[in-house]
């Protein structure tokens, strides 16, 4: 059996390497996910200084995505265009944006995220839905429907396993809580939450409209 004073040493020691391990392994998955990001880069519309695409990333249509600067995308996520979407950028992420990882971004119109908005783990974003009110065909041939634009101001907040539905609208600062699905916009400032997702309260005083 080990004196007090030696195991306090082994146990040193140990934490000194294990920290030295993980010091080494965080470098090399950086360096990794920036290794892949400048030379993936290039593919995409426009793709920002210091962003991240932390492999393993799926990707599709990345000619009509656009990625601002300081950006970051946590692995498993998916980014993806549909082939039928019209003209132009279709999918834009903002600068300071953070994508935390298995996160879904599908766009056949339009996705906006804006500056700065906080993704968590497992998100889906979306701006159609898939086809499936014909009996006789399976839903995967059914193509999509429900198309219409997605906006997610700056500043907002979209928390675990949420999913923002085609056509709405989150505020400027707004948060969605875990697990929610958003149906119906949300106000600048709003925490909502829910299945549908309902706004429960505010963060800042809310001006009365101009007459």
């Amino acid at each position: 059996m080990l004196a007090s004073g030696s195991y306090h040493q082994a146990m040193t020691l140990r934490q000194r390497f294990g920290a030295g391990f993980l010091g080494m392994y965080r470098l090399a998955v950086r360096a990794r996910g920036k290794s892949f990001s400048v030379l993936a880069g290039g593919a995409f519309a426009a793709f920002g200084a210091r962003s991240v695409l932390q492999p393993p990333v799926r990707l599709s249509g990345e000619k009509r995505i656009a990625v601002g600067s300081d950006v970051f995308v946590g692995a498993g996520s998916w980014l993806q265009v549909l082939g039928h979407a019209p003209g132009g950028i279709a999918l834009s992420i903002g600068d300071g944006t953070s994508i935390a990882g298995n996160c879904v971004l599908s766009a056949a119109s339009s996705i906006r995220l804006g500056e700065k908005v906080l993704v968590a783990r497992g998100v889906y974003v979306s701006d159609h839905i898939h086809a499936y009110e014909d009996p006789s065909r399976p839903v995967l041939d059914q193509g999509i429907d429900r198309v219409a634009p997605v906006e997610i101001e700056d500043g907002a907040w979209l928390g675990e396993n949420v999913v923002i539905c085609p056509g709405v609208r989150i505020g400027r600062g707004a948060v969605i809580g875990a697990n929610a699905v958003v149906l119906e916009d949300v106000p600048d400032h709003a925490l909502a939450v829910g299945v549908p997702a309902k706004v429960v309260r505010y963060f800042a005083e809310r001006r009365a409209p101009v007459l």
